[in-house]
């Protein structure tokens, strides 16, 4: 896989210096868009809050304080060497989005939809799109870590090739072993639960395993306290609870069957 990092956190960066108001989203909007008509050049950005407050300037000084472009850019670079076999061309890059008081931005929807739905490569690019992008997706709610960028850099990296090889996930067994593929690829180590937890846990998500509406899958995947954000029933969850089985689940199986772990065959990206 051929993959041009394009660093747009200055670009987020810049922006946050006009004032909140029409000018900066008239500048938004140029800068999303191209001279041609309904053609978006900088599509992470589309997610952004253009009129993000100063917690997401403060949160952009530190990532480029951390040079997080530079992190993001060698991950991006590891993933694409490991996915040698697969053909075709992106562009990559991190972005913020802010679901911290960014309106209507609810986290675990956005997570869901990002996980689930933006990461495949589609057959053939909509025509208001010259290139497909991998977005790793900082989130304005969390700080800024050197581990976040490189982990958001490589999960999105990986799960655009799960999804790719494998197609969209439906079910909540389906997606779960997505994500704890996709984990374990990136090297993530969290979310973590005990192993009282854990067997918990895998007992309270037997029922839905075969579940494919959006609703079971956040209440399983994120546990109790992201559910109730959104008005949905708690099932007796710890936060994330559905996504550390997977992770730990996915760890096992590649602990004694490395194999299992290898890429599919690939289809083309381009």
């Amino acid at each position: 896989m051929n993959i041009e990092y394009q660093p747009l956190l200055p670009v987020q960066r810049d922006l946050q210096r006009i004032p909140r108001g029409r000018a900066r989203f008239q500048h938004y909007l140029r800068l999303i868009f191209s001279k041609y008509p309904k053609v978006v050049e900088l599509a992470p950005l589309v997610a952004a809050n253009p009129m993000a407050k100063e917690h997401v300037t403060e949160l952009l000084d530190a990532y480029l304080a951390l040079d997080a472009d530079r992190i993001a850019a060698e991950a991006a670079r590891e993933a694409a060497a490991a996915l040698a076999d697969v053909p075709g061309e992106c562009y990559a890059s991190l972005m913020i989005m802010d679901d911290l008081l960014g309106g209507g931005t609810n986290r675990y929807a956005e997570e869901f939809t990002i996980r689930f739905f933006w990461a495949g490569v589609p057959a053939e690019l909509p025509r208001y799109m010259t290139r497909f992008w991998i977005s790793g997706v900082l989130w304005s709610s969390e700080p800024a870590s050197a581990q976040a960028a490189r982990e958001a850099m490589l999960t999105a990296i990986y799960r655009a090739a799960y999804v790719h090889r494998n197609g969209a996930a439906q079910t909540l067994r389906d997606r779960m072993v997505q994500e704890g593929r996709v984990l374990t690829q990136a090297g993530c180590t969290t979310p973590m639960l005990d192993d009282d937890d854990l067997a918990y846990t895998r007992e309270v998500l037997v029922p839905f395993l075969d579940a494919t509406d959006m609703r079971t899958c956040i209440e399983c995947l994120f546990g109790d306290a992201p559910a109730r954000t959104l008005g949905f029933t708690p099932q007796g969850l710890s936060p994330w609870a559905g996504l550390a089985l997977a992770l730990h689940d996915a760890r096992v199986a590649k602990a004694s069957s490395p194999r299992e772990m290898l890429p599919d065959q690939a289809r083309c990206l381009s």
